[in-house]
C-alpha cells in the first residue's frame, strides 16, 4: 500500500608468533657499561628500579589516551539522550478553531510552504492509545506531496500552511499536530479490510511532524 495514500493521503496514486608486549626502555650505551664492574645483586636492582619507571610512564600515556576517548565517547552520548529528551518533552497544545490542536516543538528557520508547491516532510502517525501506525522515518525516506492541494487528509494541509488561528510552520520545523475525526479519516477509518482498521472510524490522531523544505 501506498505509505501517501493510507498514512496522511486522501486519493490513491496512480501508479553489517605471540604478541610483541615489549615496552618501550631507553637506549643505553653498551660500549660504557660493558668496562664497568657491577655486582649481579647491583645490576639486579638496577633493571628492577628501571623498569618500573618505564611501564609507569607507558601505562600513564596509555590511561591518558584511554581516558579522553571514554570522556569524548560519553559528551556525545549525554547530548544525544538531552536532544531525545527535549524532542520527548510534552508541550501544550493550543486549539484553533476548526478543532485542530498544534504545539510547536522546534521552531523553523527557513521559509513557510506555499499552496501548491511540492514539499518534504518526515512524521510519525499515532493512535490516542499511543500505538503508532505509520513513520516515515522508520522507511528512512520522508513523505513528498503538495500541500494545500487535497493530496493529503486536511489536518495536513491546515496544520503545515497554516490559518484559522494557526501560524504557517517554518522549514526546519517540527510541530505535534492532534487532528479530530473530521480533518482525518472521519467515519471511514483507513487500512479497512476484513472488518478491522488500522486507522478506526472516528479516530484522533497524532502526528509528529518535521517540514523539512520543498523538494
Amino acid at each position: 500500500m501506498n505509505s501517501l495514500a493510507f498514512s496522511v493521503g486522501n486519493y490513491t496514486p496512480r501508479n553489517l608468533s605471540a604478541p610483541n608486549t615489549t615496552l618501550p626502555t631507553k637506549n643505553l650505551d653498551t660500549t660504557k657499561v660493558s668496562t664497568t664492574k657491577f655486582s649481579s645483586h647491583r645490576q639486579k636492582n638496577f633493571s628492577q628500579q628501571l623498569q618500573p619507571k618505564e611501564s609507569q610512564a607507558f601505562f600513564k600515556r596509555r590511561e591518558a589516551i584511554g581516558l579522553g576517548f571514554c570522556t569524548g565517547f560519553l559528551n556525545v552520548l549525554l547530548q544525544q539522550q538531552l536532544t531525545a529528551t527535549a524532542e520527548e518533552a510534552p508541550c501544550e497544545l493550543t486549539v484553533a478553531p476548526s478543532g485542530l490542536a498544534f504545539c510547536d516543538r522546534v521552531v523553523g528557520t527557513g521559509p513557510e510552504a506555499v499552496k501548491g508547491q511540492l514539499i518534504k516532510a518526515h512524521y510519525v502517525g499515532k493512535l490516542v492509545s499511543g500505538k503508532i501506525f505509520d513513520s516515515s522515518y522508520n522507511r528512512g525516506k520522508p513523505l513528498t506531496f503538495r500541500v494545500g492541494v487535497g493530496e493529503v487528509i486536511k489536518g495536513w494541509d491546515q496544520g503545515i500552511l497554516g490559518g484559522d488561528g494557526i501560524p504557517p510552520m517554518l522549514a526546519g520545523g517540527k510541530r505535534k499536530l492532534k487532528l479530530p475525526p473530521e480533518l482525518a479519516y472521519g467515519m471511514r477509518g483507513a487500512g479497512c479490510k476484513g472488518g478491522s482498521c488500522i486507522i478506526p472510524p472516528d479516530a484522533v490522531l497524532l502526528f509528529d511532524v518535521e517540514f523539512i523544505g520543498k523538494a
